[in-house]
């Protein structure tokens, strides 16, 4: 079962002018505090996924970390942890990415996937689209393929599941917040 997109979408904080002016911050945390929704949340996504042939999950950091320690527990898959850069202790390869504010790098252990991987990757929110689209370049310079990018909520005005789409890379999210 798939939880009720408005129920889910009342559980998510609205902050108004954070980090600045004009900016309708949605703050996920409230769903991880929240006993009912996290379920819901988390047997929503072991539903889409028990079903689907893949290898690993790979969960990005850090409430990707959350989400997908839940799913590689039920699903019984190995998790990949895709981390800043300086985070991980030993060989990594690295892809930076842009920010709305300027750069990052993104790492994962050179080791954790195999050639021919399938792999969910799993993020909190899709916003710019820019550290899912650094994760699954790593998984593909791994030899691994992206078979979606999985996250609770969707910023579809900040165009990252365009990107990530153009990208061919599937997107599902459980809501979204368009122009509101």
């Amino acid at each position: 079962m798939i939880v009720d997109e408005a129920y889910l979408k009342s559980q998510i904080r609205t902050v108004p002018d954070w980090p600045k002016p004009g900016i309708q911050f949605r703050d996920v945390t409230t769903i991880f505090e929240n006993p009912k929704a996290w379920r819901a949340v988390m047997d929503s996504l072991v539903h889409r996924y028990m079903s689907i042939e893949f290898d690993r999950i790979g969960a990005l950091d850090a409430r990707g970390f959350l989400m997908g320690s839940v799913l590689s527990y039920t699903l019984n898959k190995p998790l990949i942890l895709f981390r800043k850069k300086g985070k991980l202790p030993h060989s990594t390869v690295a892809q930076d990415y842009e920010l709305e504010y300027g750069t990052a790098t993104l790492e994962v252990h050179a080791d954790t996937i195999q050639k021919g991987d399938k792999v969910i990757l799993v993020d909190d929110l899709i916003a710019t689209g820019g550290t899912l689209l650094a994760a699954s370049q790593l998984v593909n310079q791994l030899g691994g393929q992206t078979l979606e990018a999985a996250s609770i909520m969707d910023l579809p005005d900040l165009g990252g599941s365009k990107k990530l789409q153009e990208a061919g890379i599937p997107v599902f999210s459980l809501c979204e917040f368009e122009g509101e």
